[in-house]
This record gives C-alpha cells, structure tokens and sequence, in this order.
C-alpha cells in the first residue's frame, strides 16, 4: 500500500521518462501518506482514445466527487 494505476492514451515513454515519472511520484506519494518507498507500486494503463469514454470517464471520473483533481473536458 498504496497503489496508484495512471490510465492515459497510449503512449511510449523512454526508460529515462518513465524512471522520471515513477521518482516523481513515489516522492509524492511518501511524502503525501508517511510510507517508506519500499511499499509504493505504480502501473501504467493504455487506454485507446476511442474507449476513454467507456472505460474510463463514464465509471470512474464523471460525477465523482471525491476526485482530488477534475478534468476540464
């Protein structure tokens, strides 16, 4: 604990990104919940564009209230 899954449109990201990305949010995510980095996992989620909708804004974004952050769209 805790486990952080980032849906997101298929991308590629280089190993020096997703080394980038992965410190970035573990040293949020620490610091956020008190918890040594040893216990963070991080998975990445292609999502295509055509299914976003479906699979991703219908269930789990539009009407929530307990987002920490709202899309604009």
């Amino acid at each position: 604990m805790p486990h952080v899954t980032i849906k997101h449109f298929p991308a590629t990201l280089s190993p020096e990104r997703s080394a980038a990305l992965s410190t970035a949010l573990t040293s949020a995510i620490t610091e956020a919940f008190g918890c040594p980095d040893d216990v963070v996992s991080i998975a990445l989620q292609p999502v295509p564009a055509e299914a976003w909708d479906e699979q991703v804004y219908q269930p789990e974004i539009a009407g929530r209230d307990s987002l920490l952050k709202q899309p604009q769209y």
